[in-house]
């Protein structure tokens, strides 16, 4: 458990500045600055906000595994330990849907022709709710109260002990609809961007297009394999450990590690998506780019006003003090000769 805990904390401080700042930045750019109809913005935009979500949370997880202590009640612990699965299988389906529709935008045009991004929202709103209802039964199966200590939360939750019948049910259901499915489509759609790109009869004024969505879609793999495949590999074996199949202590204690490196992994896909819409969308660069570096030339240009200003206005305070300075000197030299002079005068009147 000290390994655990000590290993959740490292990971959580690494990820949280850039996932905070990747996914705030990217959500920003996305929303305001790119059009809803392209490149699958509203897809990235949902997948920023799920992993936005995660993130929020990770304060209180840091504070748990460092202190060992949950003073924030169990409606709390809860919803955190819900919103890291619901990120999970949030950014596992909308990381599908955006090679999805590369895929079908870019080889199958007249097939989505009358496709528009009011379709993506309504995808978007499927998936919410579908991922939100299926991930409901997680925070149930893990309960404070299945343990006797009230201030334990996250990775020292009890397990709910369930029937042989009903595990292997819902092992099968979140292995199939959770990780295979879109683990084949996203292969399928890699595999076929692939060979379009080395077909010689496609037109040429795809040819670069075609390159852009073959990297975006590439990323999208790239992300599924590194950050939930070895959680979901590691799953069955994890819960069939949970529900006291295996004896061995030494197997044990191997898929307990092993399921807490899946789950940083898992964690780390927040830092990982804004990379994909930075280098695999050029919109995006352009963007962020254009609009970052006005608000920086805005606030160089005000500045540099500022300090104009401020040095303008100590010159005329010098100038100002010179004049000053020059006059007294006048006067000062002037008055004695006056007086000088009156003495003079007053003494040839005598």
């Amino acid at each position: 458990m000290g390994f655990q805990a000590s290993l959740y904390a490292a990971t959580y401080v690494i990820i949280f500045i850039p996932g905070l700042v990747g996914n705030s930045l990217a959500l920003w750019v996305l929303c305001c600055f790119i059009k809803k109809e392209n490149k699958a913005a509203i897809f990235m935009m949902n997948l920023a906000a799920a992993d936005l979500a995660h993130v929020l949370s990770l304060p209180l997880r840091m504070y748990y595994y460092i202190n060992h202590s949950w003073p924030f009640g169990s409606f709390l612990c809860q919803f955190c330990f819900y919103l890291k699965y619901l990120n999970m299988y949030a950014s596992i389906c909308f990381l599908t849907c955006i090679s999805i529709q590369r895929y079908l935008f870019l080889l199958h045009p007249f097939r989505t022709k009358s496709w528009n991004y009011r379709h993506d929202v309504a995808v978007s709103a499927i998936v919410w709710i579908v991922v939100g209802a299926a991930c409901l039964p997680l925070p149930i199966l893990r309960s404070p109260s299945l343990t006797n200590n009230a201030n334990s939360c996250f990775a020292d939750l009890g397990v709910k002990q369930l029937t042989r019948g009903a595990s292997v049910t819902l092992m099968v259901v979140a292995e199939l609809s959770g990780f295979l499915l879109p683990l084949v489509i996203i292969l399928y759609c890699t595999w076929k961007m692939r060979q379009s790109l080395q077909d010689p009869e496609a037109p040429l004024q795809q040819a670069d297009e075609r390159r852009k969505a073959w990297r975006l879609i590439l990323g999208c793999a790239a992300v599924f394999f590194i950050c939930f495949t070895p959680y979901h590999v590691n799953l069955p074996i994890f819960m069939m450990v949970k529900q006291g199949v295996f004896r061995s202590c030494l197997v044990r204690h191997q898929v307990l590690n092993f399921h807490s490196i899946s789950l940083c992994l898992a964690s780390l896909n927040c830092c990982l998506d804004p990379v994909l819409y930075y280098f695999m969308t050029s919109e995006f660069q352009q963007r962020l780019f254009r609009h970052s570096g006005a608000a920086f030339l805005h606030r160089f240009i005000r500045l540099d006003n500022i300090r104009t200003a401020v040095s303008t206005a100590k010159e005329q305070e010098e100038v100002g003090k010179r004049s000053e300075n020059v006059l007294m000197a006048y006067f000062r030299s002037f008055r004695p000769q006056r007086l000088e002079n009156d003495s003079s005068v007053f003494l040839a009147n005598q």
